[in-house]
């Protein structure tokens, strides 16, 4: 087993199979290279290159930075930019996609039947407020701004599928929904064809308590209405938006699962995808790819990545329940360094799934596996293979020289983002005595990787304040109409390419250096932008490799960054 994990780090150091990973025909799929491709290899469609001109930008001496032939083939005047990595991989396995999608009712789908009132309470809101669509637009199509990258491994299979089929996937999801989504001022109906609840806000659900008391309403009295369950919970629209890309991605993989048996479809990628629909975005990350939002010189974080070391307890805690996933080769303990024979029976640092913290052990028989989870940082794996635990495909993916798949430790579940403003849905607190909901500052990366979240509330209710919630979500709404954005005010994608050497704070310092010296009308801006970002990563070609400021290591991943300015966002309304 010793033998087996040296050659896996050996190989893996640098990515799944980072020298060999150029054969789209060799590990992909059940057959191999007999079954033919889902698609074709090449750059995103939107670069509008040919052939010869991909042939040409795959130069992983000179690394040239492709950028858009002309801007106005993207949405909001986006940018886009990227560069081939440099001799990890033949090809560039990033993958990007960018569209408008049109999401439309699904021929005989099942809707909500329309309250006789909620016509004329639209209309008669402030501002608007609910009127999203036109009354009559009920056969119209929402428009759906879309925008993905995808960082392939072991091959660039699985991110080039993804890149063409998951936004299908979110419009088919939408479908269900949106025909309620158009209707904001009416939370959506708990069974699609119910009459929609126009419950006031400050109302007050009937608890337990009441219930049992035999109060108005209450199961067994004369006035009871038919039965049912004695709380219900008001689920936003948002949430339902959050729904369908979580749905969408759990479609996508599994789509990957089945179509590898007929296509060579090799590898597996991570995603950051973004929506903007009816005025807010919504990001969706699954990997270790990043989103932040640059206001004004303020850096709003838009997504968490999901590492080994992010999503520890998670997966030690999968081993823990399911020891048979580590084919008795491994350990689900973490130990700070590998634990030695002569160490048996003294007491050593470890940590398990319900430990934030450390403690000491007596070290067993057991304890002399490989660790689940072995390296810092980028260097962290599992199983001392993969260094992403969420994304698409890796379904063939297995340990090295074993037949111990890795697959189980990984999930295609995305983190679904909302916008930056944080609202807590406590089911221990009636929504009708919270008026305002403050997270801790710092809770938002750590409920991103735990069952937990220390919060605070201010209410109305004193015992509200005491009580800790077992059930919530965190919902960030980031309303694009409430703001009104600036020219240099942008939404940043890009591959971790670019994180692993640049930090939020160095990209941000970039953007507002770059953008305020490119005249506010010139629709190249924030493709420049995106360039001088992958720029910045790559570095320059010098005798010890590729270098950026400060002589530091540049970037020899794959690159791939899109600069997407908000002020569009301010036409939507």
């Amino acid at each position: 087993m010793l033998t087996r994990v040296k050659s896996a780090v050996a190989n893996f150091m640098g990515g799944i199979m980072a020298g060999s990973s150029g054969s789209e025909h060799g590990g992909g799929g059940c057959g191999g290279s007999d079954l033919p491709l889902r698609f074709r290899y090449g750059r995103p469609e939107f670069l509008g290159l040919s052939q010869d001109e991909v042939e040409c930008s795959a130069d992983h001496i000179a690394r040239p930075i492709l950028i858009l032939k002309e801007t106005r083939r993207l949405p909001w005047a986006t940018g886009y930019a990227e560069v081939i990595n440099a001799g990890k991989s033949t090809h560039n396995e990033d993958q990007a996609s960018c569209e408008v999608l049109t999401v439309k009712k699904k021929a005989g789908a099942i809707i909500s039947t329309p309250n006789r009132n909620s016509s004329k309470r639209r209309s008669s809101l402030p501002n608007g407020e609910g009127l999203q669509l036109k009354e009559n637009s009920e056969s119209e199509g929402v428009s759906c701004h879309y925008w993905s990258l995808f960082d392939g491994h072991a091959g660039s299979g699985a991110a080039v599928v993804a890149s063409r089929l998951l936004q299908h996937h979110i419009t088919e999801q939408l479908q269900d929904i949106v025909e309620i989504l158009k209707n904001s001022a009416v939370l959506p109906p708990t069974c699609l064809g119910e009459e929609p609840e126009n419950t006031p806000a400050n109302s007050r659900t009937l608890t337990r308590a009441a219930s049992l008391r035999g109060g108005v309403g209450a199961p067994g009295s004369p006035s009871t209405p038919p039965t049912r369950f004695f709380t219900e919970k008001k689920i936003p629209h948002e949430c339902l938006v959050i729904g369908a890309l979580e749905s969408a991605f759990k479609e996508m993989d599994l789509q990957i699962e089945q179509e590898r048996n007929a296509y060579n479809i090799s590898g597996g990628c991570t995603a950051l995808v973004v929506i903007c629909l009816l005025g807010k975005l919504y990001v969706a990350n699954a990997g270790d790819s990043r989103a932040i939002i640059i206001r004004s010189g303020e850096i709003i974080p838009m997504s968490s990545e999901f590492t080994p070391e992010t999503e520890r307890q998670r997966l030690q805690y999968l081993a823990f329940m399911q020891p048979h996933l580590l084919g008795n080769e491994f350990t689900h303990l973490e130990f700070p360094r590998r634990v030695q024979r002569k160490e048996l029976g003294k007491k050593m640092l470890y940590r398990d799934f319900n430990m934030t913290g450390w403690a000491y052990k007596t070290i067993e028989d057991d304890d002399l596996k490989f660790p689940l989870i072995y390296g810092e940082g980028k260097k962290a794996r599992v199983m001392a293979t993969i260094g992403v635990t969420r994304g698409l495909g890796d379904h063939d993916l297995k340990v090295h020289d074993s037949n111990i798949y890795i697959k189980p430790f990984l999930s295609s579940a995305p983190e679904v983002i909302c916008g930056w403003i944080c609202v807590w849905i406590l089911s221990s607190v009636p929504l009708a005595h919270v008026s305002v909901v403050v997270p801790v500052p710092g809770c938002f990366d750590y409920c991103a990787r735990s069952s937990e979240v220390i919060w605070s509330v201010t209410s109305t209710s004193n015992s509200a304040c005491e009580e800790r919630a077992r059930d919530f979500r965190a919902v960030r709404v980031y309303d694009l109409s409430k703001y009104e954005h600036g020219a240099d005010d942008v939404l940043i994608l890009a591959t971790d390419g670019l994180w692993d050497v640049l930090s939020n704070e160095e990209v941000a310092e970039a953007i507002t250096q770059f953008l305020p010296n490119c005249d506010p009308d010139d629709p190249h801006r924030y493709t420049l932008a995106a360039q001088d970002l992958v720029m910045r990563a790559r570095g320059v070609l010098k005798d010890r490799g590729w270098r950026i400021s400060n002589d530091r290591l540049g970037s020899g991943d794959d690159i791939s960054v899109y600069v997407i300015p908000l002020i569009h966002g301010n036409k939507l309304s």
